[in-house]
């Protein structure tokens, strides 16, 4: 599978004036194309992704302010979208989130473009900044809130640490995904996570009795 194959995600955001989609499609294929063929990302101008994608140098500076932001955004292209949230309940809410991880898992699995492309952004720190800055924070800030939401509707007590239980949440599908490829991302993982760590974590009734004085 390769990684124009996977693509998932809808089209990059929009910024600035409008413009053709095609122009954009054309420039981000340009640089999987590059990629595919082994091309390593520190080795990828704009000069070239232009002459490959055939359009001008001008035309992708309009998209992109350089090639951390292009290739923060051809990455995510590849990447499941970001889940519409049920809405539902808490325990609703975070399955799908999980869900979204355990998708991008078996995507960075099958492709080894894709995969390679994540090993070479941790190398370089502009673009892993960026590809958290514009990725990863968003999707905790929301994972985050979810949880905080729970609190209020009672789903999850009050006196828990959401920054903390997001990290347990989301830990093992990042182990299964990242670190123990050798482990199955099988359908239900979500679920089963999911309803594993809440089941200690709900608000526990008072016993009824008299009030106190």
């Amino acid at each position: 599978m390769s990684l124009a194959d996977s693509q998932a995600a809808p089209e990059c955001p929009v910024r600035g004036r409008p413009r053709s989609e095609a122009v954009e499609r054309a420039i981000v294929e340009g640089v999987m194309k590059l990629l595919e063929e082994g091309v390593p990302l520190a080795e990828l101008s704009i000069e070239r992704i232009a002459r490959t994608a055939g359009v001008g140098k001008a035309t992708i500076y309009r998209r992109w302010s350089g090639k951390e932001e292009l290739f923060v955004d051809v990455v995510r292209a590849a990447e499941p979208p970001d889940p519409d949230l049920p809405g539902t309940s808490m325990r609703d809410d975070l399955v799908a989130l999980l869900e979204q991880l355990r998708r991008r898992g078996l995507i960075s699995r099958s492709s080894a473009i894709l995969h390679n492309v994540y090993a070479q952004m941790k190398s370089s720190p502009k673009i892993w900044c960026a590809y958290h800055a514009t990725v990863v924070e968003p999707r905790r800030r929301i994972q985050v809130e979810v949880l905080r939401r729970g609190q209020l509707t009672g789903e999850l007590r009050a006196d828990v640490d959401v920054e903390l239980l997001n990290d347990i949440l989301v830990g093992p599908m990042l182990v299964r995904s990242i670190m123990r490829p050798d482990l199955d991302l099988p359908e239900g993982l979500s679920e089963q996570i999911v309803d594993t760590v809440l089941e200690g974590l709900r608000p526990v009734p008072r016993p009824a009795g008299p009030a106190p004085e």
